[in-house]
C-alpha cells in the first residue's frame, strides 16, 4: 500500500499528551479501513502534527482521523521511504 504523510495545523499550539490520545484513537479505528498509522511527530509550539500512515488511499487515512477524533489533516502527501 502507499505511504502518506499528513499534516495537521492546530491554532494556538498543541499538547503532546493530547496528540498521543488522538493517536491511540486512530489505532483503535484504523482496522476498519485497512489503514495502519505508523508514527507521528509533533511541534507543540507551532501546533503542527505529522502522521505517517500506510493506507489504500488518502481518503481512507483521513476517514480514520474523522471517525476517531474529528481532527482531519490539512494536507496529505504521498511519500516514499528513503534509505
Amino acid at each position: 500500500m502507499p505511504l502518506f504523510m499528513d499534516v495537521h495545523r492546530i491554532a494556538g499550539g498543541v499538547n503532546l499528551d493530547d496528540v498521543a490520545k488522538a493517536h491511540q484513537a486512530d489505532l483503535a479505528t484504523q482496522g476498519d479501513h485497512d489503514v495502519q498509522y505508523l508514527r507521528y511527530w509533533v511541534d507543540e509550539d507551532q501546533g503542527q502534527i505529522f502522521c505517517l500512515v500506510d493506507a489504500p488511499d488518502a481518503e481512507a487515512a483521513n476517514t480514520v482521523h474523522r471517525e476517531a477524533h474529528g481532527l482531519v489533516a490539512a494536507e496529505i502527501y504521498t511519500v516514499a521511504e528513503g534509505v
